[in-house]
């Protein structure tokens, strides 16, 4: 049953952990577009992660063929890390170093890659072991082999599984999930509750399906204030 307005905020303030989403959310970009872009074969992706983030394929079956499309080289990601590194949305920093000051615990969970996802956590002071992402594969010569498909977040519904592993490995009682995206809004449950973010995109079908949706960080850090 869907929490309200009201039930959510005090869950937020009172969570044990809270988890983000990353592409959309944490940063600005759709990390798989950005890759895409910068491989030459961005338009044909874009489509493709409209259709996944709209739910109308399984998230595995669009991740694996956005993926056949731009089959990049290790040698490809490292240059996008270092050329075009990852766009913090404006506030979160300041939002994660609060919930970091509260003793709230921090996780990353995306369906994006661990790759870039590693160096956003590292901008925010988030260990790497609360990073949950899928990791590509390369052969020894550096070409693209595909992605681990035995991550949670590799497969439609993955981001609950990893929420659920989460209350199991540490005993959390809350755990709130923020995010933009479809596959953010089914993680609840077993999210004790979920916050639709619009600050860089707004998905209609979250936006209409959650009590609390909110378009910037400022207003979760307002929320914290409360405590």
């Amino acid at each position: 049953m869907m929490t309200t307005l009201s039930q959510t905020k005090e869950l937020f303030r009172r969570a044990e952990a809270v988890c983000f989403d990353v592409d959309s959310t944490v940063i600005k970009e759709e990390g798989i577009d950005e890759l895409a872009k910068f491989c030459g074969v961005g338009d044909a992706v874009t489509e493709m992660t409209r259709k996944a983030m709209g739910g109308s394929m399984t998230f595995k079956k669009a991740l694996t063929e956005r993926l056949s499309i731009i089959r990049c080289s290790r040698e490809q990601v490292n240059k996008l890390i270092t050329d075009h590194p990852p766009q913090l949305t404006p506030g979160v920093r300041e939002l994660v170093d609060r919930l970091h000051e509260l003793n709230i615990k921090v996780f990353l969970i995306s369906g994006g890659f661990r790759c870039i996802v590693e160096h956003v956590a590292t901008q925010l002071n988030i260990p790497l072991n609360h990073v949950y992402a899928n990791r590509l594969k390369f052969y020894f010569n550096g070409e693209y082999a595909g992605f681990d498909e035995s991550q949670p977040t590799a497969e439609s519904g993955g981001k609950g599984k990893v929420i659920s592993m989460l209350k199991e490995q540490y005993g959390y009682e809350t755990v709130v999930m923020i995010g933009d995206g479809a596959t953010d809004l089914e993680a609840c449950p077993p999210a004790s509750a979920f916050i639709g973010f619009g600050g860089n995109v707004i998905r209609p079908q979250v936006k209409e399906r959650c009590s609390w949706y909110v378009t910037s960080f400022g207003e979760l850090l307002k929320e914290l204030e409360k405590i």
